[in-house]
C-alpha cells in the first residue's frame, strides 16, 4: 500500500490530494482566479495529511504536475515536492499536466478525441491530442489557435476541449463536433491513478535534476 501526495500548481487551481494507491483519500483545492499557490500550497498539503489521519512520514512518494502551465506557479509545486522528498528520503513522481487534465472527460465514446488545452498568451494554447481510451495520439506543443485550429480531427468525431484555453477557441471554433467544457483547470484529483501507475513501476525523477516542463521560454502568470 503506498501513500502519495500529488500536487498540482500548473494554473490558478493550487490543487493538494493525498491518495492511497490510485484511490483519492482528500482533496484540498482553490480555483481561485489568483495565483495563491505561495500563501495556500503548504498549509493544503498538511491539511490533506492530517484529514487522512496521516503524517508526513507515512508518505511513500510525492507526485507533481510537471507542466507544461504557469512558469511561477510550476516553480512553486515542484519547489515544494523537492523540499518534501529530500526531507522525507522518498521518490519524486511526474505527471504530466495535460494528461491529468484529459481524465477530467469521462463521457466521450470510441472515435472521440479529448484536446486538453492551458492558456499561455495572447491566441496561443499549449495543447495534446488523446483518444477516447487517454491514450496520446499527438504529443504536447504550444500552438497559436486559429478557425481551422483542429479541422482534421473535427472532420472525424466528436472532439472534447477541456482546460482554461477553452475559452478564447470556443470564440472562433463554431464547428458542431466541438464540445467544450468550460471552467475546468488540472487538479490533483486526477494525478492519483497517473502517480500510481509510475510508483509500481518504479519511474520516479532525479529529485537533483528535475525541472519542470515549461515548454516555452519564461511565461508570466
Amino acid at each position: 500500500m503506498a501513500y502519495i501526495l500529488c500536487i498540482e500548481t500548473s494554473t490558478t487551481n493550487c490543487s493538494v490530494a493525498l491518495a492511497q494507491d490510485d484511490k483519492v483519500m482528500v482533496l484540498e483545492e482553490d480555483y481561485d482566479t489568483k495565483y495563491s499557490h505561495a500563501e495556500r500550497l503548504h498549509n493544503f498539503i498538511d491539511k490533506a495529511v492530517k484529514k487522512a489521519g496521516l503524517s508526513l512520514q507515512d508518505l511513500s512518494a510525492v507526485a507533481v504536475s510537471k507542466g507544461p502551465g504557469s512558469y511561477t506557479g510550476l516553480r512553486i509545486g515542484v519547489s515544494a515536492a523537492k523540499g518534501l522528498c529530500y526531507a522525507l528520503d522518498i521518490p519524486l513522481i511526474s505527471v504530466p499536466t495535460l494528461n491529468s487534465l484529459a481524465l477530467q472527460i469521462t463521457e466521450s465514446k470510441e472515435n472521440n478525441y479529448i484536446i486538453p488545452m492551458i492558456d499561455a498568451r495572447r491566441m496561443e494554447v499549449y495543447s495534446a491530442v488523446f483518444s477516447s481510451s487517454y491514450k496520446e495520439i499527438r504529443e504536447t506543443k504550444a500552438e497559436i489557435l486559429d478557425e481551422t485550429s483542429f479541422f482534421d480531427l473535427l472532420q472525424k468525431g466528436k472532439v472534447y476541449f477541456i482546460g482554461n484555453g477553452v475559452a478564447k477557441f470556443s470564440e472562433i471554433c463554431k464547428n458542431n463536433n466541438a464540445i467544450f467544457i468550460q471552467n475546468k483547470l488540472p487538479s490533483a484529483n486526477e494525478m492519483a491513478i497517473l502517480s500510481f501507475s509510475k510508483f509500481v513501476k518504479k519511474d520516479f525523477e532525479d529529485v537533483s535534476y528535475f525541472e519542470p516542463y515549461y515548454l516555452k521560454d519564461f511565461v508570466t502568470g
